[in-house]
């Protein structure tokens, strides 16, 4: 059943045009608990020990209204925001963190950018195939530029009327099941470089050719969802299946890595979620185990370790919920300090809810185990926590810092004027 806004009267504490309301939220997260519980729990630890991506899964999500749950009404969407967004994804990786990476993607990052920069005819092709159940794949990283995004080295060249691609990618999640990509490239015109732009393809359709799934890594974590490499070769995309920004190409692509900022809350929301579901488990096992002839939780050090787990959920839930609060995508460094924190929360808190348990917490037949190792990644993907500690101390000093060793020694050493790093702060 969808979430219907329009049969949420006054009477039940709505506003029906207030999409933020408590109700709405408070309705998404029982009815995306009860799907995590009865559905996403009970299946979670044969796709991580199969390594197979949870079809069924998406066909739930699909099937409850929560893919594409962010696409406006006139796609077929329901037009909600981000913060109803985290709630889902939340409760969804409380059960199963490679559900909650699904849900991020169908509401967050390229669907994002679509919805806000593509032509209609861009929109309704990516709202059609997300709202079917389709996990869109974005395709920036590659071998040699990960953090250094800018220094990617697939091109797009202009060919009559369209874009001939060719490149490698790596790291992409989805890859090989996904079929909207939103794939980033350097645009040469007359071999005169452009600027980086995002370009859709949708894997499987006549054209589609040239892209292709190389190797699957074999992760730590996540197991049920592939990251593999993605294969360009004379890929022909039409021009009308540009993605770009109205700042054009030469600017675009820092207002395409904007749309990129809900991802990481969504990251953040899924590392939040795997928290949440180790601190349960953990909570519930130390009321019931007992040694010396009483609960462990009756010890001192055990009941400190679990207060300080739910001071650092808290806090991180607060930074989400801060982060998601206003309108458009995330601001920069609220969005990377959300996930700059509850990404270091989350495996933190999940290494203390396994030690909790003891031997039992490292039995792969305990789901505490399994997400120690989902929790690890969201301190590397979508800007590893060094990056992002960068994002945030250049935003509060209002100035920007080359990485590149050549362009750091010629930076000027004068600071600017910074007026305003109290209110950034507050």
């Amino acid at each position: 059943m969808l979430v219907d806004l329009d049969r949420i009267t006054a009477t039940e504490g709505a506003d029906i045009k207030d999409k933020s309301s408590v109700s709405v939220l408070d309705s998404i997260r029982e009815r995306a608990r009860d799907l995590a519980q009865n559905v996403f729990a009970p299946r979670a630890a044969s796709i991580d020990t199969a390594e197979i991506y949870p079809w069924e899964n998406c066909f739930a999500l699909r099937d409850a209204g929560f893919m594409g749950m962010t696409i406006p009404k006139t796609y077929g969407g329901q037009g909600l925001g981000y913060r109803e967004a985290v709630v889902l994804v939340e409760e969804v990786s409380k059960a199963c963190g490679v559900t909650g990476r699904i849900a991020v993607e169908a509401n967050m990052g390229a669907v994002g950018a679509i919805m806000a920069y593509g032509s209609e005819k861009q929109k309704k092709l990516a709202a059609d195939l997300v709202l079917d159940g389709d996990k869109p794949a974005i395709c920036i990283t590659e071998p040699e530029s990960g953090s250094a995004a800018r220094d990617m080295t697939t091109r797009a060249d202009k060919v009559g009327d369209g874009y001939v691609i060719n490149g490698k990618k790596h790291w992409i999640t989805g890859g090989g099941v996904s079929r909207l990509h939103l794939i980033f490239a350097q645009v040469f015109e007359n071999d005169q470089p452009q600027g980086i732009a995002g370009f859709i393809v949708v894997r499987g359709e006549p054209g589609s050719e040239g892209l292709s799934a190389g190797k699957r890594e074999p992760t730590m974590g996540l197991r049920g969802i592939p990251e593999t490499e993605i294969y360009l070769h004379d890929l022909h995309v039409p021009s009308d299946m540009m993605l770009q920004p109205p700042s054009g190409i030469k600017k675009g692509f820092g207002d395409l890595m904007t749309a990129y900022n809900g991802q990481r809350v969504g990251a953040a929301a899924v590392a939040l979620g795997l928290a949440v579901g180790a601190y349960d488990q953990a909570e519930a096992f130390i009321q019931k185990r007992e040694q010396f002839g009483r609960p462990i939780c009756e010890f001192q050090g055990l009941q400190w370790m679990l207060a300080d787990m739910s001071v650092q959920i808290s806090a991180a839930r607060a930074l989400i919920n801060d982060a998601v609060s206003g309108t458009g995508f995330p601001d920069k460094m609220k969005a990377a300090q959300a996930k700059l924190f509850t990404s270091e929360m989350a495996v933190n808190v999940t290494n203390n809810a396994l030690q909790m348990h003891g031997a039992a917490g490292y039995s792969r037949n305990n789901p505490v185990e399994r997400m120690v190792r989902d929790a690890r990644m969201f301190t590397i993907g979508g800007g590893t926590a060094q990056v992002l500690r960068n994002v945030i101390a250049s935003d509060l000093l209002g100035r920007k810092f080359p990485q590149t060793r050549d362009g750091y020694l010629s930076y000027p050493a004068s600071q600017s004027p910074v007026d305003n790093i109290r209110e950034k702060i507050k």
